[in-house]
């Protein structure tokens, strides 16, 4: 296996500085969890002695190494690439993920995904999967049933400065999302902590401890009607990035999204096939020169099919 080596003699301005914050600087395009992993697995020396001491702290003078090996490629398949693409460089690219399809291989799903359609197309990404496993290049995920706008990164400063832009909330995430009843209210902030569900432990709930703050804002854009039933068009800004958040949160507000059968959006006066929710819209900084970008993804012709029949509806067509 082939090493790319780096060095540097530390200086007074990183005196006292612990080993993997003073890499972090030092190497600004590798994650800080990278760099630690290679410390404990000895991929890192100090005066020429590995060590494996994340916390140690360092001494103007001393040399510190750190050995990047060759990456080795998980056991991932490539697949045929069939997905639009919304924007694509040499540091990343956005696709328009269909609904149905899971972002990357899993249990019982270890095909099929996008991950082994984007191998498919660009072999170099299994590059990244020592960082990342089985997700090379995936920055932010999608439900299985959620169609629109995902980015993948294509190099490891990509997928870096793309992480970090989304926990810093420098990425602006609109969805359309359409749900059960008539919403009352023309927007609405929605805060509050989601966790495991305290019993059904493959769902997501609305908790008051042991969850993660997830902020979520909607805006009311139009109502539908079937039958003696009433459906409602939102859009959809998320702040965070939790599992499941759209759903658990517009469920909380008794508005679940329509067919969402885990979170209570079945209805016969609204027949889907899947959960109506789509990423129509994504706006952030491109990793390489910081200016924005903004992608947007046609509305799949499922929800389309409800669109037609509101006023509204022509402006996502």
């Amino acid at each position: 296996m082939k090493n790319n080596r780096r060095e540097w003699v530390i200086g007074p301005e990183l005196a006292g500085e612990r080993l993997d914050r003073a890499l972090a600087r030092l190497a600004p395009d590798w994650s800080r969890t990278w760099l630690q992993r290679q410390i404990r697995e000895g991929g890192v020396r100090v005066n020429g002695v590995a060590v494996a001491l994340p916390r140690l702290p360092l001494e103007p003078g001393m040399t510190v190494a750190l050995v990047i090996p060759e990456a080795r490629k998980k056991e991932l398949s490539a697949e045929a690439f069939e997905f639009p693409i919304l924007f694509e460089d040499e540091w990343m690219l956005v696709i328009d993920k269909p609904a149905g399809v899971v972002v990357h291989p899993a249990a019982g799903n270890h095909s099929g995904t996008v991950v082994n359609a984007l191998l498919g197309r660009y072999p170099e990404l299994g590059e990244l999967a020592e960082e990342t496993g089985d997700r090379p290049g995936i920055v932010h995920r999608l439900d299985k049933d959620t169609s629109g706008c995902l980015m993948v990164a294509k190099t490891p400063q990509a997928m870096f400065r793309l992480t970090a832009a989304l926990a810093a909330r420098e990425v602006h995430k609109t969805y359309l999302a359409l749900v059960r009843g008539e919403v009352r209210k023309n927007t609405e902030k929605l805060v509050s902590l989601i966790g495991r569900h305290p019993v059904q432990r493959q769902k997501m709930a609305v908790v008051s401890r042991n969850g993660k703050e997830a902020v979520t804002l909607y805006r009311k854009i139009d109502v539908m009607t079937s039958g003696r039933e009433k459906g409602t068009l939102l859009e959809v800004d998320i702040l965070t990035g939790r599992t499941h958040q759209i759903r658990v949160h517009l469920a909380s507000i008794g508005h679940p999204v329509l067919g969402d059968g885990t979170y209570g959006g079945k209805s016969e006066a609204f027949p889907a096939g899947r959960q109506m929710l789509h990423a129509w819209r994504i706006d952030f900084p491109h990793p390489a020169s910081g200016e924005r970008v903004c992608c947007r993804a046609p509305v799949p012709e499922d929800m389309r099919e409800w669109l037609r029949g509101m006023e509204a509806g022509a402006d996502y067509e």
